[in-house]
């Protein structure tokens, strides 16, 4: 037994005495907790915590309006109180439908007041999306931007067709968080408020009420009203899992307040509680998002400057505002940001902590990053059914860019045969990563048979993520497991082909695929979004990537790109990419043999021109000898 795995194994029999004083786990940072306290109050104690402490603290900054904590608990009541008169209880789904807002924020913890299930929904889904999710929760009420209630409406025809015929539908005006001097410009006759007016709202479908109007109507909840449990689930987020098949994760209190504690934990101490900015720029739909913001931000009592979609130029003009100690984000963010801020002389030096997730953070936006802030960036990693924190990088000099990390706080991790995962793997050899711990889901929404296929006995979860642990006990990526490219019966990981094509100074972003080839291989492609100017051939990229790659794994073939497809906070998309390469191929293959039978086609009715020609020049011929002779 390794000695990191002689320490987890003293961890685990710390946590079952409850006793976290006699452990410290490798790598943490002085004074990081090996084991967080068992959960007893539900979400809505954080905001209420919070706002005892800190009233007359900004909670939330949205385009320049300012929300302090003692206002935003008073519209969480009255929220709350909306939501019981219509109906919600312990257990009921509130479907939300919503960019980053101030109002997102107030429906979530109302909601989490009563025990209601919040079910998230990516506002610029496509509506055949949101029909199905809403269809499958079946919500009791659902709250949606106007913008996106009119996009499905005009998609799908009537909200009975979009699924919505039995809920309480409400419509959120998302001018109505702004300034008043801002709604107000809005309302002007020029181009300039047109377009910003036509960002923000939409044309709210026949039948539908104000929610905005509803909440500033209602007196506020009884403060008798009883909490939830724990146990109770809190969080409906949709995925596709590790198993591929859209469902619906969910998160109990206990998961997400859990996973929230142990983010605590790890940043306790860099942060202050009362004293730190957070930007919310991931959207709170995503796991990552709403644990980071929805949840570590108020648990801080942080003043958080929520934008309802990211822009480098948007970020740093709310920086001027309320300067940024903790930042969460994709790479990409960071890259932006940093480009921006040297364009534009922006100070950015007041980050301590950047935290980033989604995608690996390449080595030169990293030490842009910190050259720019003077602080840390860090990585982490997890998924939607772990709420979604498991690994983490520790906010210290032991950090190490470009991996996973080392386990959360109470999490116990293994590294196991995907095809045998009661077996564990050597250090340092590749398998599957399972998980234990508080913040493990409870289950896929109404679906056993999906949520068996990723549990196994004693409570461990299943990834699909194959890792390898270090040496030193640090974790980095293999690859998603259905992501895994065989070619003559090699596995090659695309991350590590990614990550040497990456480095190449004409590269700006890649996604590295298998597609089909001869004989049941794959062949290894890279598709490449070059930088501005530059091109990029499949012999530089061979030339540069046999630098540390076996020859096996080099890519055989190159797609250059002019957008890389990317999820809703960044993460470069690879099953989107195959399916647009592969669709290229069927139609090159297609027109190639619509070519290729026009061709046999012209050729035959040529040769059938000759032979007609041939039959009926010999007649004349024979004729002919025949008259010579």
């Amino acid at each position: 037994m390794s000695s990191f795995d002689q320490a987890a194994d003293a961890g685990r029999q710390a946590r079952t005495r409850g006793d976290s004083s006699e452990y410290q786990r490798p790598h943490y940072a002085p004074g990081i907790p090996s084991v967080i306290a068992p959960v007893t109050e539900p979400l809505s104690r954080m905001l209420d915590d919070a706002a005892r402490r800190f009233p007359d603290r900004i909670a939330l900054d949205f385009m320049g309006q300012a929300t302090t904590y003692r206002q935003l608990s008073d519209q969480v009541t009255r929220a709350a109180e909306a939501l019981r008169r219509l109906g919600v209880g312990r257990g009921d789904v509130v479907g939300v439908i919503l960019p980053n807002c101030p109002q997102h924020v107030v429906i979530a913890y109302a909601a989490w007041r009563l025990g209601a299930i919040v079910a998230e929904h990516n506002p610029l889904a496509p509506a055949a999306q949101i029909r199905e999710q809403i269809q499958m929760h079946h919500g009791r009420v659902i709250i949606a931007w106007e913008k996106s209630l009119a996009r499905i409406v005009q998609a799908v025809g009537s909200l009975d067709r979009a699924g919505m015929a039995e809920a309480r539908v409400l419509s959120v005006d998302l001018s109505r968080g702004l300034p008043w001097s801002s709604r107000l410009a809005l309302k002007l006759p020029v181009a300039a408020a047109r377009s910003q007016r036509h960002e923000l709202r939409g044309r709210v479908p026949a039948g539908v009420s104000s929610w905005d109007d509803l909440v500033a109507t209602t007196p506020p909840l009884p403060s008798g009203h009883p909490l939830p449990d724990v146990n109770d689930v809190a969080v409906l987020l949709y995925t596709g899992g590790t198993t591929g098949t859209p469902k619906a994760v969910q998160l109990t209190h206990a998961n997400a307040r859990a996973n929230a504690e142990m983010s605590l934990a790890w940043a306790s101490q860099t942060c202050e509680v009362g004293q730190e900015t957070f930007y919310a720029v991931l959207p709170f739909f995503h796991a990552f998002g709403l644990s980071l913001s929805l949840l570590c931000a108020v648990g801080l009592a942080a003043t958080q400057v929520v934008l309802p979609k990211f822009g480098a130029d948007m970020v740093l003009a709310a920086w001027k505002r309320h300067p940024a100690t903790f930042f969460p984000g994709v790479p990409v963010m960071f890259d932006r940001i940093v480009t921006r801020a040297r364009e534009t002389g922006a100070d950015l030096s007041s980050c301590k902590i950047a935290v980033c997730g989604a995608a690996p953070t390449p080595k030169a936006v990293a030490d842009a990053w910190e050259e720019a802030t003077g602080g840390v960036i860090i990585e982490g990693y997890g998924m939607t059914e772990t709420a979604p924190i498991i690994l983490g990088n520790p906010i210290s000099p032991e950090r190490r860019p470009g991996a996973l990390g080392v386990p959360y706080p109470s999490t116990d991790v293994r590294v196991v045969d995907p095809d045998h995962p009661e077996v564990e793997v050597e250090p340092g050899q590749v398998g599957e990563l399972v998980v234990h711990g508080p913040q493990v889901f409870v289950g896929y929404w109404e679906n056993p048979e999906e949520t068996d296929a990723v549990m196994l006995d004693g409570g461990w979860l299943r990834t699909g993520d194959l890792v390898r642990q270090e040496d030193d006990g640090f974790y980095v990526m293999a690859d998603r497991r259905k992501e895994l490219i065989i070619s003559g019966g090699f596995n090659i990981y695309p991350s590590e082909v990614e990550a040497a094509v990456r480095s190449m100074p004409q590269v700006e972003e890649v996604a590295v695929v298998g597609l089909p080839a001869e004989a049941g291989n794959e062949s290894v492609v890279a598709a490449i979004l070059p930088k501005d100017g530059q091109t990029v051939t499949l012999d530089q990229v061979r030339a540069w990537a046999e630098k540390t790659l076996s020859h096996y794994a080099l890519p055989r073939q190159v797609a250059i790109l002019t957008e890389m497809p990317r999820s809703q906070i960044g993460k470069v998309l690879r099953r989107v990419v195959r399916e647009e390469l592969l669709a290229a191929r069927e139609a090159a293959a297609g027109a190639a043999a619509t070519a290729a039978a026009a061709s046999q086609s012209a050729a035959t009715a040529l040769v059938e021109r000759l032979g007609e020609v041939g039959r009926g020049e010999p007649e004349q011929g024979t004729g002919a000898g025949e008259q010579t002779r």
